[in-house]
């Protein structure tokens, strides 16, 4: 794949797919293949297993490892497969060496939960990873407001394979600070909070966003992402409308229900269950009532058109 296919498609949806487990708490490798076929069916064109909402922290080295041959398995050649790497420079490189191996054509660095990060550690950690695997393209993970453009600026000349910024700092000022300070043409720049924040972040230079609610309804993920392009606000808003409360839900209380509400939605679906491991935990009766409720409205937007 060259990088320019790559950078094309990490400028559109890019889905972050759960990772569902059975009954009796293992790997559901049958329903992470339906679930991730579905999105592609669909038309998303970027999955990214090993993300936040793959649950990768609770999730185990080997699964890590499966989810991603799972993936590259279902994404042929009309998916990109974006694989989520972290812990230690060796921890991620190993992943990425794995990532590499299996058919993935990129690694998204997610960033480091090390309390005592500097920005001058921050390079050398993602420069590290990136020169470890130069054939594949690379995504940073940047949630911490503290990272600037020239810090950007250096990592892109420091590894030429950096293909994007998936930018998670709730704050599209400072997106557009860092993306103009970094001043690098070539790199894509993605709204790293989902569809709640697509709109802003698109007039600020954002030019693709990620998405949990693909894994439900990918088809309406793909109609925000037309409307965007098309710079058609009130088709956009409209959708933003109808995916709000779901995004909505996911972020209350710190982002608590982030993996479970989508696994609800996909559970009532019969996709797969909706078995979560802790420390996070599945949803309350009511809530599930809310889901169920935000899931007839979807399906009467999709029927209109």
């Amino acid at each position: 794949m060259t990088s320019e296919l790559l950078r094309e498609r990490l400028a559109g949806v890019v889905a972050i797919p759960v990772t569902p487990f059975d009954h009796d708490g293992a790997l559901d490798g049958a329903a992470f293949t339906r679930v991730v076929s579905r999105m592609i069916d669909a038309g998303i064109q970027v999955v990214t297993p090993n993300g936040n909402t793959s649950e990768y922290y609770s999730i185990t080295a080997a699964e890590r490892r499966r989810c991603v041959e799972l993936t590259v398995e279902a994404a042929g050649e009309a998916c990109s497969t974006l694989v989520g790497v972290g812990g230690s420079v060796p921890e991620a490189v190993e992943a990425a060496l794995h990532a590499r191996s299996a058919g993935a054509q990129a690694i998204m660095i997610h960033q480091p939960p090390h309390p005592f990060m500097s920005a001058e550690g921050w390079f050398q950690y993602h420069r590290d990873i990136a020169q470890a695997v130069p054939e594949l393209g690379v995504v940073l993970y940047v949630r911490n407001p503290r990272i600037n453009g020239a810090t950007v600026a250096r990592l892109a000349d420091a590894a030429p394979n950096l293909a994007a910024v998936k930018y998670a700092v709730p704050d599209p000022v400072r997106m557009a600070t860092v993306s103009r300070d970094c001043d690098r043409p070539a790199l894509v720049w993605i709204a790293g909070l989902a569809e709640l924040s697509a709109p802003g972040y698109w007039a600020v230079g954002a030019t693709g966003f990620t998405s949990g609610f693909a894994n439900v309804e990918p088809a309406l993920s793909l109609r925000l992402l037309d409307a965007l392009r098309a710079s058609d606000t009130e088709e956009a808003l409209q959708i933003w409308e109808l995916i709000r409360p779901f995004e909505e839900l996911r972020a209350r209380n710190d982002s608590e229900h982030n993996v479970t509400v989508v696994k609800e939605s996909l559970a009532q679906m019969g996709l797969c269950q909706r078995e979560v491991r802790p420390p996070i935990s599945t949803l309350t009766e009511p809530d599930r009532l809310l889901v169920e409720k935000m899931m007839l409205q979807w399906t009467g937007a999709l029927q209109a058109g």
